[in-house]
């Protein structure tokens, strides 16, 4: 990977591109907006941890039953439109969730659903763009265009959350409203994208062989199956993110404008860390480094789980964006550099359940486990797992461990 600077800016110039990072931008601000709505008014309804789990579960589930249907629909068809209708989807499952909070309802079941529709949208979206971003830059921008894309999303993240705590203010209809538009101008900005796949003059046919070839690619590439499967488990016993209402609620006293700013924390560690992975890209010990990033991402949880004072709670939740990044990078780079075209939409779709099981997944985890034994203890025996996890992985995968270069050399 070049470490000149001018590579790093040339990605901006390609005009695909642009677009492609304005539509992850607007996704990032909707989704995370929408989480804080979601969240905070789910807790309002019940003061229940469990019912913010399985927030997280209903979200999760449609993107593990669907990954091999979705991720060969990524191969098959244009990937464009795949995304497109996908966002429009969000928007009017967002327009519906906008309803019911301006009807007052108390009745979950609803919610739930509209979070499922949520959850379908996403699994057939992120195959298809994570499959669609590398045809747009050439292979030498690869790292610095998922870095650049990374940073994208994370600084909506830092955004999205304070601006749906802000907006929570004004009530939850107005935030869901605002996710709503944005899914829907992302869709707009993916259909305009001018690169068009080569039309498919024969579609293979529909078996368990080409459903699962994703499955099969990651389990006999060691190192692609050992950074997801590292980032899945570490995220999924070391994630706080659905216990953040109750502890800005009754830990950290500081109401839903503070739990925008807490959720917002994870993101500007991750957006900084970014830009920097994009100015000065990993040169040597990509695996050790991802393993080092996931011991760090448990200290700082550990950390975040027996803080009361705001100020510390930020620091870590940081930290925590920030080691996040660095997994989330190399692994990305290995799961989009490494696949044939052909193949990405289905790799891309296991990935996807494996993000999605590490944070939605984990989410319901964190609910459940803070519903048994309370949200602090919960926290900090996720961190001390996670820590136990980076130990573990180093050795259950050396390939992992031992791979030097981010991209080997062709």
């Amino acid at each position: 990977m070049s470490t000149d600077a001018a590579p790093r800016w040339t990605v901006f110039r390609n005009g695909d591109f642009r677009l492609f990072g304005s539509a992850r931008f607007l996704t990032g601000l909707a989704f995370q907006m929408q989480a804080v709505a979601v969240g905070w008014f789910v807790y309002d309804i019940t003061r229940s941890a469990l019912a913010l789990g399985l927030v997280g579960l209903a979200s999760f589930l449609p993107a593990m039953l669907s990954a091999l249907v979705t991720g060969h629909v990524a191969d098959t068809y244009d990937r464009r439109l795949v995304a497109a209708l996908a966002y429009a989807t969000l928007a009017l499952a967002d327009l519906g969730l906008l309803v019911a909070a301006y009807l007052g309802t108390t009745t979950l079941w609803p919610i739930y659903l509209l979070v499922v529709v949520i959850g379908t949208g996403r699994a057939f979206a992120n195959p298809a763009l994570q499959a669609l971003l590398p045809t747009l830059v050439p292979r030498t921008l690869f790292g610095p265009a998922i870095a650049w894309n990374a940073s994208l999303w994370q600084s909506a993240s830092i955004l999205g959350p304070a601006t749906g705590g802000f907006l929570y203010a004004l009530g939850p209809a107005v935030v869901f409203g605002a996710a709503a538009a944005s899914f829907a101008l992302a869709s707009a900005l993916i259909l305009a994208i001018r690169f068009r796949p080569a039309p498919v003059t024969e579609r293979p046919p529909v078996t368990w062989e080409t459903l699962s070839a994703g499955l099969t690619y990651i389990r006999t590439h060691p190192v692609v199956l050992g950074a997801i499967s590292l980032d899945l488990v570490a995220v999924l016993l070391g994630g706080a993110t659905a216990l953040l209402p109750i502890f800005a609620a009754e830990v950290l006293h500081v109401g839903p404008l503070g739990l925008g700013v807490l959720r917002s924390m994870p993101a500007a560690g991750a957006v900084l860390t970014a830009i920097a992975l994009a100015y000065w890209p990993l040169q040597r010990h990509a695996g050790l480094r991802m393993l080092q990033a996931v011991g760090l991402f448990g200290l700082a949880t550990v950390g975040f789980g027996l803080s009361t004072s705001l100020p510390l709670s930020m620091a870590c939740l940081f930290v925590t964006g920030a080691a996040d990044m660095i997994s989330v990078f190399v692994r990305q780079t290995f799961v989009q550099g490494e696949t044939p075209d052909a193949m990405r939409g289905r790799v891309s779709a296991v990935n996807s359940v494996f993000i999605g099981a590490s944070n939605e997944l984990g989410e319901f985890e964190s609910g459940t486990l803070a519903a048994l034994i309370g949200a602090v203890p919960a926290v900090v025996a996720g961190g001390l797992a996670t820590l136990l996890v980076a130990a573990l992985w180093g050795r259950v995968f050396p390939a992992l461990r031992a791979r030097d270069r981010l991209v080997p050399a062709e």
